[in-house]
Order: structure tokens, then C-alpha cells, then sequence
């Protein structure tokens, strides 16, 4: 009997062994020092720094001039550790939306001097958004956690998850953290699902505005719409002169507009498209002119 209970020991060791394994490691703490920008990883429950981030200088970012000071400002004052709200960017594609928030957070991070960290959550993980920012309360540092491209679509109920880690939740909204998103949609969700729920629910308008309320936990809402004519060639002549491209300013216009016709719009997206494009014809590299 004492053989067998030591065999039946030596196969459960082995079998917890194994176990252990086939477990992921535990994740290490963040070291916030290594990087300014971090992704969260929502399957490891990990913060990857990112070394070099994609992004524009903020001067860079034309047409979109009191938005830009808006979210300027209120980075700035929750840098300094001020009363801040949590931003929506939202409105039309193209207009410099994500490419602001990263601006916003470099030149803040510079001028202040603060530990300011800009950490990015992807749309299909905001459910993990609450574990987040209980690794971030303690964190001797300020963040922006920033979701780019955020909505919800029919059925996604994951919306409940952000309502309350936003300032719904019993602990609310740490100190250290403000929530930054960029979405083409004003209230996150689409206009046939706000309407289906108007026409099903019991009562229609608690159904909406259930559904709507998320937008209201972000303080700030800024607007971005299509630009003019003149907002377009000032963000093609500003990337021309930024990187010293060499181009006659008449074929500059004529070149660029007709661009934008082809492709149906304008918007800083069309202008940087153009711009990699010209560079690619005239065999200029986009490095920073003098």
C-alpha cells in the first residue's frame, strides 16, 4: 500500500510539474523608465514599450488649430497634476485625430518635464481596460491611455467595460490616468443600432440613452470636419518646406489639388500621402530639412 500511495505521489508531482509549464510566466513589473510610449498586451496582462513612436511634430498638424489648443491645455494641466478631462476625438477620417494625441503627449511630456507615458490599448481589449488601470494607480507616473479607432458595434457589450473603468466603477478613475480616444463616430455607436434599440426597447428612451451615455464620460469632446481647399495646400506647402522638398510653388498647387481630386477628398491624411508620393518622384528622402 505505501509503494502504490508513493507511486500515486510521484505521478501527481509529475502531472503539477507539468502544469507549471504549461502555465504563461507571471508577468514582470512595468519598468515605466524604459520607454515614453507602452501597448498593452491584454493576453500576457503586460505593458511592451515601444522604442521609437510613429508620430508628427505637432506643427506639423494644420487646419484643426483650436482643437489642437484644447487638448493641448487639458494635457498640460494633468501633466501638472490639475483637474483634466477624459477626450474624445472624433469626426471626419483623416483630419490628424491619433496623430494629434501622440503630438500632444510628446510636446506636454517636453515642456513640463513630467513622467508623462502614453500607453495605447487596442478596441478588442478595452474588457481589459479595469486590470489596466489597476497596474497604472501605483505607478509613480502620470499616463494617457489612448485607444485609437474606438466603437461598438451590435451586440458589443464590451462599451459597459470603458463606462466603468472611465469613473463608473466603486474605486472611479485613478488620479494618475486620463482616457484619450479617437473615433469617426460622435456617441461610438452606430446610427442603426441607436435606432433599433428606439424601436424594440420597452422604453425606447432609457434603451438610448443607456446606450449613448458612454460618450458623457469624456469631458471634452472635439470636433474634427473636412478641411477647405486653403487647409489642404497649407498641409502640403507646411510637410514641402518641413522636409525641403524642391518644387515650384505653381506645380506644387496644380500637382496637389489634382491628387486630391483623384482620390475624392481632402484631409491631412490625402496632403501626407501626396507628400510621400512627390518625394518618391523627385528621389528625396523625408528627413527633416534644415
Amino acid at each position: 500500500m505505501t509503494d502504490a500511495i508513493a507511486a500515486l505521489n510521484a505521478k501527481l508531482d509529475r502531472l503539477v510539474a507539468a502544469m507549471e509549464r504549461m502555465a504563461p510566466p507571471e508577468p514582470q513589473a512595468p519598468d515605466f523608465a524604459a520607454a515614453e510610449c507602452f501597448v498593452w498586451d491584454a493576453n500576457l496582462g503586460a505593458l511592451a514599450p515601444v522604442p521609437v513612436v510613429n508620430r508628427v511634430e505637432i506643427a506639423l498638424i494644420r487646419g484643426v488649430d483650436r482643437v489642437r489648443d484644447i487638448l493641448l491645455d487639458n494635457t498640460r494641466r494633468f501633466a501638472e497634476g490639475l483637474p483634466a478631462n477624459n477626450v474624445l476625438l472624433w469626426g471626419a477620417r483623416g483630419m490628424g485625430k491619433s496623430s494629434l494625441v501622440k503630438a500632444s503627449h510628446a510636446t506636454v511630456a517636453t515642456e513640463t518635464g513630467t513622467p508623462l507615458k502614453l500607453i495605447e490599448i487596442h478596441r478588442e481589449d478595452i474588457d481589459a481596460l479595469p486590470r489596466l488601470m489597476h497596474i497604472l494607480k501605483s505607478a509613480d507616473a502620470r499616463f494617457i491611455v489612448f485607444c485609437d479607432d474606438l466603437s461598438f458595434d451590435q451586440d458589443d457589450t464590451s462599451y459597459k467595460s470603458l463606462k466603468a473603468a472611465l469613473d463608473g466603477g466603486v474605486e472611479g478613475r485613478p488620479d494618475n490616468v486620463i482616457f484619450y480616444a479617437t473615433s469617426n463616430r460622435r456617441h461610438l455607436l452606430p446610427r442603426d443600432m441607436i435606432e433599433n434599440e428606439r424601436s424594440t426597447a420597452i422604453n425606447p428612451s432609457e434603451a438610448v440613452e443607456e446606450k449613448v451615455s458612454l460618450s458623457d464620460r469624456f469631458g471634452l469632446w472635439l470636433g474634427f470636419h473636412k478641411c477647405s481647399q486653403d487647409d489642404y495646400l497649407a498641409m502640403v506647402e507646411g510637410y514641402v518646406r518641413h522636409f525641403g522638398l524642391e518644387i515650384e510653388p505653381e506645380e506644387l498647387r496644380r500637382d496637389s489639388l489634382e491628387w486630391a481630386t483623384t482620390r475624392g477628398s481632402r484631409s491631412g491624411r490625402v496632403a501626407w500621402q501626396y507628400v510621400n508620393d512627390l518625394a518618391g518622384r523627385l528621389g528625396q528622402r523625408l528627413e527633416a530639412g534644415s
